[in-house]
């Protein structure tokens, strides 16, 4: 794979420069100590769910074991961009290799993909949970939640595989700039040397598949809950119900509020400022903040937290 200068068409250039984010030398450093923090902070959250979730035996259910492997999932989306993104703060010429970019654009996506259908499960969860209660010990047994989680994790790398491997053959020419934190389709197409709109438009489509299909089962799974939950005949049975779904929901708003106004179109027509902050929100705030819903809203995560902690 080749990229051409603007300046030689025959000068072959061995990768990409992200601009991230531009600013003197001083704000640089900044921004390194802050995400560097961001980083530490969410690795240290999400790892200690999947900790307390793996050495506390009365969280060895299917809620919690699916709430581990999202959290083990968010510990490995947010290090497919911040490694580096924190590289470049402190780097001369930003440069990432052909082969760290869509390495990067692999994992990123493939990572996005799993989150989406972990949310998606973890709905059907709750669904079972609050809607068949009875029924829920021999419907959601350790089998299934071992199958669900499996398939996750492979039709989430799975997803844009191939896309990707087409999009890593073509073309590129003139500039090699990237005015972005990370190997994104919409820039990426954007230096190719000729257009190629089946490619954007099967980005689009899996883009679009993979948002709608597990958001709309998540409102179908929680329109169910809703109904179940009115028929409560006790304050205390509804709230209760409630607080079960309070964080998956958090949760669910947070990602899908940001990353639908992203991948959604052939080619991103979203001005590149934009472009960084919607994706800095959804792949770098939302993996810290997940870890706060889920502690401060569930009694048995915050026992199990303060029993590892021995406080």
């Amino acid at each position: 794979m080749k990229i051409f200068n603007t300046t030689s068409n025959s000068s072959t250039i061995s990768g990409f420069v992200l601009l991230g984010f531009p600013c003197p030398r001083e704000g640089q450093i900044l921004l390194f100590v802050l995400f560097s923090a961001v980083y530490l902070l969410t690795l240290m959250g999400n790892g200690s769910i999947a900790c307390v979730v793996r050495w506390d035996q009365r969280l060895h259910t299917p809620m919690y074991i699916l709430l581990a492997n999202f959290s083990f999932q968010e510990i490995w989306y947010i290090t497919s961009t911040v490694p580096n993104m924190l590289a470049n703060f402190l780097s001369d010429n930003k440069f990432i290799s052909f082969a760290g970019c869509f390495l990067q654009f692999y994992f990123f996506f493939s990572l996005g993909s799993t989150e989406c259908f972990f949310l998606a499960v973890m709905a059907f969860d709750r669904y079972l949970a609050i809607c068949r209660p009875l029924h829920y010990p021999t419907i959601m047994t350790r089998r299934l939640c071992t199958n669900l989680v499996i398939n996750c994790w492979v039709l989430g790398f799975l997803w844009f595989l191939i896309p990707i491997i087409i999009i890593s053959q073509m073309t590129f020419c003139g500039s090699r700039i990237i005015d972005h934190f990370l190997c994104d389709p919409g820039p990426l197409l954007a230096l190719t040397c000729s257009r190629a709109p089946v490619i954007e438009l099967t980005i689009s489509t899996l883009s679009s598949l993979l948002l709608f299909i597990p958001f709309l089962f998540i409102v179908g799974s929680y329109a169910l809950v809703l109904r179940a939950v009115l028929r409560v005949p006790s304050a205390a049975g509804k709230r209760k119900a409630f607080s079960t779904c309070g964080s998956h929901l958090a949760v669910v708003s947070l990602f899908y509020g940001s990353v639908m106004v992203m991948y959604v179109s052939p080619a991103s027509k979203h001005k590149a400022g934009m472009q960084k902050i919607v994706t800095l929100f959804y792949s770098v705030i939302t993996p810290l903040i997940n870890p706060v819903i889920y502690s401060l809203r569930n009694k048995d995560m915050k026992h199990a937290m303060k029993k590892l902690l021995g406080t």
